[in-house]
């Protein structure tokens, strides 16, 4: 499956995230777009995600691009899985656009929710 990752410029995405999959079993199994890499600094991600299966979207932080990016998902009609912090207060505009929630404790937990998702 190939895999778009979402998530604000504000969060500490390498290590809350980027690091969690590419060190998990499912980057063994599934092709994984991390944004923010540096290898994908200049890149037209409305084209990329249009050609993804599925974009996870780390949403505990509220983020004008990335509501951007989940808006050209939603128009693709690539799947969106949105993904949070417990405790985190998410944007009741992202109910629109996709009904797939987790909630997760730590990056592990995550990590085990989304293999469990992708299984499905």
């Amino acid at each position: 499956m190939k895999i778009y990752v979402s998530h604000s410029s504000s969060y500490d995405y390498i290590n809350e995230i980027y690091n969690p999959i590419i060190n998990s079993d499912i980057s063994k199994t599934n092709t994984f777009f991390l944004p923010h890499e540096n290898k994908n600094k200049i890149t037209n991600t409305k084209d990329i995600i249009a050609s993804y299966d599925l974009v996870i979207a780390e949403v505990s932080l509220p983020s004008t691009g990335q509501g951007i990016e989940l808006g050209w998902a939603s128009y693709a009609n690539v799947h969106i899985l949105c993904v949070y912090k417990k405790g985190s207060k998410i944007s009741t505009s992202i109910k629109f656009i996709t009904t797939n929630f987790i909630e997760y404790e730590n990056s592990k937990d995550m990590i085990e929710k989304i293999k469990e998702f992708i299984s499905k």
